[in-house]
């Protein structure tokens, strides 16, 4: 687990540099915010359509190899991106970090397979945190190298930046990282891997229902994730450099939940409750937010969400990972990312329109209304027949 953790954290830190950078790329390009959400959102869309194949592979042919081809193919787009001139290039970039985004599933298979039942919260929960320490580090020191003056602001540096931590990753995985799942050794990853996602959905209630309440819940951190920086440009006038420092401060609190309140709590009071107890402070948060006129209390309302989003990612992860034997981990896994990547790639299509004709709050309004359902479904997951093991 301490070079998996490891891996993830420089992985998602390459990543997460371009988080804050990517809307005021937009901006200079000269493009609005009801189409720049929608360039976020095409990553997301790519993703979807990739990440149940990705998954299917590390079934295959192994959880390294899938992680090694991803890596690559997220190191050549952040260096399209770095020096893309024109929305064009922007979105090429974006189309190619979206199709080769198989690592967060192989990641969280590579997790299921190194821990027992029992474990598997506090396993999801390590690669979790490894996500959030890399989301936490990734935006501040991408706005650090940027600037915080978008007329002087520099979008190279911080691209190579990421594209040099990517090819560390690749390097670990090479050298430190052994297979955790060895091809073909279970006949019961045939039937996943000859059944597609939307099967899989269909014959598994549990990951129905696991992956719905992912969709929702992600719905509102891509409702936040896509518009935040051009609301606290709006609102508040903060640059790139300010908007990454408020990432690295929720990236923080979201860490420390997911590494540490994850690992104490959900053996006491069970991966179901503290799902739901994190759905209901997102929506908590995101209600905040909206109703916000000073960044005090935006702050507290951001505050909730990552708390709540903290509590909420590693638990779900465990309630889907148990819908799998050992040789359909990676199928299933991929499946269950089939919901954050349909909210991802559905949702920057209309928050851009929303904040521009609706007003600031509007979307995170959306996003609370549209969260709370999310705890009934955990709810449902965890109850359902299929719960315990999986239907094959």
């Amino acid at each position: 687990m301490r070079a998996l953790f490891v891996v993830c954290v420089i992985d998602i830190l390459g990543f997460g540099i371009l988080i804050p950078l990517v809307p005021y790329m937009a901006v200079r390009f000269g493009v609005t915010p009801a189409l720049i959400t929608p360039i976020l959102g095409i990553y997301s869309l790519c993703q979807l359509l990739a990440a149940p194949l990705w998954g299917r592979l590390s079934d295959r042919y192994g959880r390294r190899p899938i992680l090694i081809s991803s890596l690559s193919g997220a190191c050549a787009s952040y260096v399209l991106l770095g020096f893309a001139d024109s929305p064009l290039g922007l979105i090429v970039a974006r189309v190619i970090a979206g199709l080769m985004a198989g690592n967060i599933a192989a990641a969280f298979a590579y997790a299921s397979d190194i821990s027992t039942p029992a474990d598997r919260a506090k396993s999801m929960g390590v690669v979790g945190a490894a996500i959030g320490v890399g989301f936490m580090l990734g935006p501040a020191i991408g706005g650090l190298l940027a600037g915080d003056d978008l007329r002087s602001a520099t979008f190279t540096r911080p691209a190579i930046a990421a594209a040099t931590l990517t090819l560390i990753a690749i390097a670990l995985v090479v050298y430190l990282l052994p297979e955790s799942h060895a091809p073909g050794r279970s006949t019961s990853s045939n039937t996943a891997r000859r059944t597609g996602a939307l099967r899989l959905l269909l014959v598994r209630p549990a990951l129905r229902a696991i992956a719905a309440a992912s969709f929702l819940v992600t719905c509102s951190q891509s409702t936040f994730e896509s518009i935040f920086a051009i609301w606290a440009l709006h609102k508040f006038g903060f640059g790139p450099r300010t908007v990454g420092l408020v990432l690295f401060t929720l990236a923080f609190l979201a860490v420390a939940v997911q590494g540490g309140l994850v690992r104490v709590l959900a053996p006491r009071i069970g991966e179901m409750r503290l799902a739901i107890s994190g759905v209901l402070l997102y929506v908590c948060g995101l209600s905040s937010i909206a109703a916000a006129n000073e960044w005090t209390l935006a702050m507290a309302g951001l505050a909730c969400c990552a708390i709540g989003g903290g509590a909420f990612v590693p638990c779900a992860s465990a309630i889907a990972s148990k819908q799998a034997s050992a040789g359909e981990r990676g199928a299933v896994m991929g499946t269950y990312q089939v919901g954050a990547s349909l909210a991802r790639a559905l949702v920057p299509l209309v928050s851009g329109m929303m904040y521009a004709s609706l007003g600031a709050s509007a979307p995170f309004v959306f996003g609370a209304v549209l969260t709370a359902p999310a705890a009934f479904l955990v709810w449902r997951a965890a109850r359902a027949p299929d719960a315990k093991s999986p239907v094959t």
